[in-house]
């Protein structure tokens, strides 16, 4: 289901639950989990069962703002979804609008090796937000290690749902200290560009993140 996006004049409010999260269901749930986690490790020794905040529900506060209610959550339980076994997590992400003083902004392209949209282009960074950590936080956390840049205080501006990797995300405005970005395990390659002069194959969130430019 496509939602509209939720524009921003404040943060975003996390309201975090008490209990971690666990998808309902009997026993045969919870051992299509396991063997669907273990067959995703295999295929890739990358994976890491860590944790994330699952989005409960989300709605705006009507002063210029969102309220989103988490809980904390097994990343298993994300990982293992697709269109025939829907656990109902929804994790929230970060993304980031690094735009440079001239105009141009930072796009990075995915690597092979990770679960989303491996070997498309986004705006760059993105990342998952951890129970206890601040969006804001994480979001210059990604920006340093996936690109190596440094930015002042991010500016959160928007919040999008990705249909397609089933993500909410506090979409952030940062402003970067320099120009050096460096391609990383999460990017094999980086490049500067002008918003109207984008080329390149885009995954669906980040064509909606240009949109809000």
């Amino acid at each position: 289901m496509k939602r509209a996006a939720i524009h921003l004049r404040r943060p975003p409010v996390l309201q975090m639950l008490d209990h971690p999260y666990v998808p309902a269901g009997d026993a045969a749930v919870l051992d299509e989990v396991t063997l669907r986690w273990d067959a995703l490790c295999v295929a890739n020794p990358a994976y890491y069962d860590g944790r994330l905040c699952h989005v409960i529900g989300v709605h705006r506060n009507g002063y210029g703002g969102a309220v989103m209610h988490v809980a904390d959550c097994a990343y298993r339980y994300f990982a293992v979804q697709d269109d025939d076994f829907d656990l109902g997590v929804r994790p929230l992400g970060v993304k980031g609008i690094t735009r440079r003083a001239d105009g141009r902004v930072l796009l990075g392209r995915r690597s092979a090796r990770v679960a989303g949209y491996p070997g498309r282009w986004e705006l760059a960074p993105g990342g998952v937000v951890e129970p206890g950590e601040h969006p804001a936080i994480t979001v210059v956390k990604e920006l340093r290690e996936e690109t190596g840049l440094a930015c002042g205080e991010p500016t959160a501006i928007a919040v999008l749902y990705d249909d397609v990797v089933r993500t909410w995300e506090i979409v952030y405005r940062l402003t970067p200290a320099d120009e050096r970005a460096a391609a990383s395990d999460e990017y094999d390659e980086v490049a500067w560009c002008a918003p109207e002069e984008i080329t390149v194959d885009l995954t669906p969130i980040a064509r909606s993140m240009v949109a809000l430019l």
